[in-house]
């Protein structure tokens, strides 16, 4: 697993990456992660965030546009280890998680705004791949983002930490 460190890379790349407004808090047991992003955009149903996991992840960030919610979680224990299980490299939600303890304990990269202990509906809705803005920052599929515990960037292309 590769080491992002997100001051090193803005330093390294200040010209192409982006940094998304400081409101995420680090909930996974990966404390950096890295990756291509796969966008979902979903308000409080997380059907779509579940389907996701199901895939092959390896190399992938799955990046959620939940509106910001702050009433419902969109991550879980149980989604998060089967995420992982599948290889990918984290999540960054653009609202809020729950089972906190154990996602701390999950081999998956969390990025989120807020614990929340109410589930959501599951009524299938969503769009997937698609561009998706948040924290001042537009996520396109097939850019990249980086996070650790300083932040979240976005770059157009794959960054190398820098020797």
């Amino acid at each position: 697993m590769d080491h992002y460190v997100t001051p090193d890379l803005c330093d390294a790349y200040p010209e192409l990456v982006q940094v998304l407004e400081p409101m995420f808090s680090n909930f996974g047991g990966r404390d950096s992660f890295g990756g291509e992003i796969v966008t979902l955009k979903c308000f409080e149903d997380n059907s779509l965030v579940k389907a996701q996991a199901e895939q092959p992840g390896a190399g992938k960030v799955l990046v959620v546009d939940g509106g910001g919610s702050l009433r419902r979680a969109l991550l879980g224990d149980l989604i998060a280890e089967k995420a992982a299980k599948n290889g990918w490299e984290g999540m960054v939600i653009y609202g809020c998680i729950r089972d906190v303890d154990i996602l701390a304990q999950t081999d998956l990269g969390v990025q989120a705004l807020a614990a929340h202990p109410m589930k959501t509906d599951k009524r299938g809705l969503g769009d997937l791949n698609v561009a998706v803005t948040f924290a001042g920052v537009t996520f396109r599929p097939g850019e990249y983002v980086y996070a650790d515990n300083n932040g979240v960037i976005v770059s157009p292309s794959p960054l190398k930490m820098p020797e």
